[in-house]
């Protein structure tokens, strides 16, 4: 089966083509310009940008291609609970439900973060874990939550919030700390690359209660190390660090609540190199590959292919 997935969210265009017989993905996809200090792109914005970048992406993406579909994927809203809602979304929803009326194939819509597990768990080498129970976590800009996921025919995943950020995200907390020290948004791979640079390892004291966390403190400490002077590569170590512990803490709590499950990490901070190796050393986990860590449309072709190869 060969499926095409759209994605709109706030910070990324992307298209994909998935095809379930080879396990091969095309994917295409470009970041929403962000002016140079700012520290976000409000929705009206965003909605511009993808309505003008969709096209395009997509003709390269058949361009490469030259096939036909079998079904669409599309991500229509950033999670699975009541209320949730980006308008940034609507511009792929639209597209999706264009393509769909006029090729006659299904439509199968999912939210973001069902796109990320699926995204993660495809470039791991993990899709077992598909009809099994995990620990998932959704680590980006917009969301910093740890989930208990369980098999869904309607939904592709159950997904019950174990652990959450009370205040700012992670990437929020790194956006805003590589801002301070002028780099553009959005930050990760810049202040990856200065952290690398240090030669520092932190062990700060983290704020993390039950499967929940306070990531204000970091933003705050940032700040006061570049006003004392500390060079901006000591900083950026310091932040990453300081989320690395923060979630080495919540997964201790996970294990510990919900005994030995395997553990898949997703989201655009899960890209972060000294992240990754820190938390795969201690517990094994699984984590998306660079390129499907961030915003992506595969997740939503992959899900695409799961829906009808289900229902055929």
């Amino acid at each position: 089966m060969r499926t095409l997935g759209i994605d709109t969210s706030n910070y990324t265009t992307s298209v994909c083509i998935y095809d379930s017989e080879t396990g091969t993905v095309i994917q295409k996809k470009l970041l929403l310009p962000v002016r140079q200090g700012e520290k976000g792109l409000r929705q009206s914005d965003a909605v511009f940008h993808h309505t003008a970048r969709l096209y395009p992406l997509v003709r390269e993406l058949f361009e490469e291609f030259g096939g036909e579909i079998d079904a669409v994927g599309v991500s229509e809203k950033p999670r699975d609970a009541e209320g949730s809602y980006m308008p940034c979304f609507l511009v792929g929803v639209n597209a999706a439900n264009c393509i769909a009326a006029v090729t006659g194939k299904p439509l199968h819509g999912f939210s973001h973060q069902a796109g990320h597990i699926a995204a993660a768990l495809y470039s791991s080498g993990r899709m077992n874990l598909i009809n099994e129970k995990f620990i998932a976590f959704h680590v980006s800009g917009g969301t910093s939550e740890m989930l208990l996921v369980s098999p869904d025919s309607e939904r592709a995943f159950d997904v019950k919030i174990i652990g959450e950020t009370l205040d700012l995200n992670c990437g929020q907390a790194v956006d805003r700390a590589g801002v301070m020290m002028g780099l553009a948004f959005p930050c990760g791979r810049e202040l990856e690359k200065l952290a690398l640079k240090s030669s520092e390892k932190y062990n700060p004291k983290v704020c993390v209660k039950g499967g929940s966390c306070s990531l204000s403190g970091l933003e705050n400490q940032c700040r006061k190390m570049l006003e004392n002077g500390e060079a901006k590569e000591n900083v950026a170590r310091y932040c990453l660090d300081y989320i690395c512990k923060t979630l080495e803490k919540m997964t201790e709590y996970a294990l510990e609540e919900y005994g030995n499950l395997p553990l898949v990490f997703a989201g655009g901070v899960m890209s972060n190199s000294i992240i990754r190796e820190k938390i795969q050393g201690r517990f094994g986990a699984d984590f998306a590959q660079p390129e499907f860590s961030c915003d992506n449309a595969a997740g939503a072709a992959i899900l695409a292919a799961l829906k009808g190869n289900a229902n055929g």
